[in-house]
């Protein structure tokens, strides 16, 4: 691997004119005079002090936003499983007559199986690279969505949700890694929260599928809600090949040319590509000589530094409350939770559900496009106690339908208000800003391995949730569960206060030096 001051090798045949020689003399050569390189005075545009996140323009890069999109894609695949098993369970309950026990297994299965991608996905993306990766999620959902179309049984759906699972993990993680370390600083947020935003699209495309199939017969309906979902798997695989590969990634490999050429294509101008270039190298060179994954993990887990161990703390812990918040297990069985609220016609509580993703939808692009600007602390914030006040309400409403017998049109409308409330204060906070935050904050030599620690917690409290929301529900009822998931949000807000530093407008390499202030926010 190449010095940093081997940027001045690599990058000044390819600056044509004088100015932009100039910069790359000034920046690389540190101003050092020298007989080849000798020093120059800096063009008249300075930089501010805060690094290149300040530098570039907030216009976003074609090659970025479509390398950013197509890696978002495979996330739809989540997002839809996710829609569409809220109303296709009710059909599969049906057709195969399943427990509610099997029906938990069913739904969780395939969140408990993501975590064998998750954790698979660090050490594939540092071997393979980051676009390789992609590709494999979508292959391995593409199988999965074929077995549960065709299952002839109850064992062969299981089957095909483990192994969709396994992708769903993969896409997980590499998504909004591919995406930190393709995007500049300034639109990091807009295009790392892009994952969550296709997750919601996917949602609510689940639950107009949903709809749309429910008129036919229940043992068709649900095998073509479940078997669509090979589209976006197909859409990435024929898109893989132009998708640039991360830079940071070749870096590390000891690519420098490509990672060079690739810079070039995805910054806005040669200068930018040189001082992104400069920035990586340092980086990259000062962390590690060597990096290997026995390294990786020792310096994870068995031995990590001050800053280390925050960077594990935070991360973690977003990605533990953004499950723990029952989020996903609301959205699987909202049918069940409005059919307490008296909603009983299988048409009307999918149709209900339509409604919470296009709330879901509109709320998590409103945190994209704001997250860049107000950055990551105050929408968190925002969103957690939102949700801590929604779910509260939500479980006033349910414990009121429980003791009452009429079943009042204005309780039901206060639950169908709180869900949708408590779901969309969830994409303006946890939703979006969990990708973003733990796969922003890691150092290079760490980011892969380290957000599949991150992802793997998440998809495990997940599966949890998802396997024991209905039956905890059925011990202590709907209201009661909805006033624990309100208290676990009390305390996401106060870990987010405490733990949790702003990284807004930060290059990669200067969020690193955030985690070793003394005092975190």
């Amino acid at each position: 691997m190449q010095s940093p001051d081997d940027a001045r090798r690599i990058f000044l045949p390819l600056l044509d004119s004088p100015a932009a020689s100039a910069t790359a003399v000034a920046v690389v050569d540190g101003g050092r005079g020298g007989a080849s390189f000798p020093k120059v005075i800096e063009p008249q545009h300075r930089p501010p002090p805060n690094g290149v996140a300040e530098r570039e323009s907030r216009r976003i890069n074609k090659y970025v936003l479509a390398g950013a999109v197509l890696a978002s894609t495979n996330s739809i695949l989540l997002g839809y499983d996710i829609g569409v098993m809220s109303g296709a369970i009710l059909y599969i309950k049906e057709n195969l007559n399943i427990t509610t026990a099997q029906q938990e297994l069913l739904v969780g299965s395939l969140n408990v199986s993501s975590i064998i991608g998750a954790l698979a996905s660090g050490k594939t993306s540092d071997r393979i690279g980051r676009r390789y990766t992609i590709l494999i999620a979508a292959a391995t959902f593409l199988i999965g969505a074929i077995f549960m179309s065709f299952a002839p049984s109850y064992l062969f759906l299981i089957a095909g949700r483990v192994v969709a699972g396994v992708g769903v993990g993969f896409s997980l993680l590499i998504a909004p890694v591919y995406v930190t370390e393709l995007s500049p600083a300034l639109t990091r947020g807009l295009l790392t929260s892009l994952p969550e935003i296709f997750i919601n699209a996917g949602i609510l495309l689940g639950y107009i599928s949903n709809y749309a199939f429910s008129g036919l017969s229940e043992t068709l309906n649900w095998r073509l809600m479940l078997g669509i979902s090979a589209i976006p798997a197909v859409i990435v695989a024929f898109g893989i090949s132009a998708m640039p590969e991360s830079p940071q990634w070749l870096v590390i490999k000891g690519r420098e040319i490509e990672a060079k050429q690739n810079l070039i294509k995805i910054s806005e101008s040669k200068e930018e590509a040189e001082l992104r270039y400069t920035e990586i190298m340092r980086s990259v060179s000062s962390s590690t000589k060597r990096i290997d994954e026995e390294s990786v993990w020792k310096e994870l887990l068995l031995n990590p530094s001050r800053s280390v161990r925050r960077i594990l703390i935070a991360a973690i812990g977003v990605n533990f409350f953004m499950q723990a918040s029952g989020n996903d297990a609301v959205v699987y069985y909202s049918p069940e939770v409005f059919r307490k609220a008296g909603i009983e016609d299988n048409k009307q509580l999918v149709g209900v559900t339509i409604i919470m993703g296009i709330a879901k939808v509109g709320f998590v692009l409103i945190s994209a496009f704001f997250l860049d600007r107000f950055g990551r602390r105050p929408l968190l914030l925002l969103g957690s106690t939102g949700m801590a006040c929604s779910l509260f309400g939500l479980g006033l409403g349910s414990k009121f339908l429980e003791y009452s017998d009429m079943k009042p049109k204005w309780a039901i409308g206060l639950c169908v208000v709180a869900v949708c409330a408590a779901l969309s204060f969830f994409c303006i906070g946890l939703g979006p800003i969990t990708w973003v935050y733990s796969s922003e904050i890691f150092p290079s030599r760490l980011r892969a391995q380290g957000s599949s620690l991150a992802v793997s917690v998440n998809r495990l409290v997940s599966g949890l949730v998802a396997m024991t929301f209905l039956s905890i529900s059925r011990k202590i009822t709907f209201g009661g569960m909805f006033f624990c998931l309100a208290g676990i949000m009390a305390a996401a807000t106060a870990f987010f206060y405490h733990f949790l530093p702003e990284t807004k407008g930060k290059s990669l390499e200067e969020i690193q030096t955030l985690f070793d202030d003394e005092e975190l926010h």
